[in-house]
Parts: C-alpha cells; structure tokens; sequence
C-alpha cells in the first residue's frame, strides 16, 4: 500500500476522488504509483458490481460518490460481463519534466 506522504484519511479521500474520475471520464493522466493503486481498488470495484445484486450495488455506492457509482453499475460493470478481470490498461508517457515523475495514462478497456 502506497502511501502518498498522506494520513489514512487523506488517503482514502485521494484514491476515492482518483476513482471516481476514472469511473466518469474513462481515461485519466497520472502519475505511474497512482495508477497501479488505482487499477487494484478500480477492479475490484468493477467485479463487485459485476454481481448486479442489491448488496454489491449497495457496498458499490458506499465507496463512490452517487455520479460515479450509478455509472460503474449501470454502464461499465456490463460491458465487461464476459471479461475474467484486466478492466483497465496503463500505457506509459515517460517523465514529467518538473519533477521527473513517470507518467500514464489509465484507461478503462471497451
């Protein structure tokens, strides 16, 4: 678990607003540790809704603001009905000149 230079809270604020906007825009630039922490909790997220049960609905919009959670279940988690698991991809930018950061972009798959 990264950690962000963050306290939990901060933290799991961070991820959860990371999500969210992956989740709604499909497609988002960060940095390389922020997207290898964000693919783990995104695809566990996207098998939980996969479910399509009231409870996998529910635990889905407590770790999602509503926008981000009614799309996860009625839009995305379908698309990948037939898919084992691998919902998102990481396709390297290289560095970021300020610091030096490596940069990717993280997508959700069709």
């Amino acid at each position: 678990m990264r950690k962000f230079g963050r306290t939990t809270n901060q933290r799991r604020a961070f991820l959860k607003s990371l999500t969210a906007n992956l989740i709604l825009k499909e497609k988002i630039k960060t940095t390389e540790a922020r997207a290898k922490e964000l693919r783990f909790l995104i695809e566990r997220l996207i098998t939980i809704a996969k479910k399509g049960t009231i409870a996998s609905q529910r635990l889905v919009a407590a770790a999602l603001p509503a926008r981000a959670a009614k799309k996860l279940v009625k839009e995305i988690s379908p698309r990948f009905s037939e898919r084992k698991g691998g919902y998102v991809r990481l396709i390297k930018l290289g560095r970021r000149l300020s610091d030096g950061a490596k940069i990717v972009f993280i997508e959700l798959l069709k």
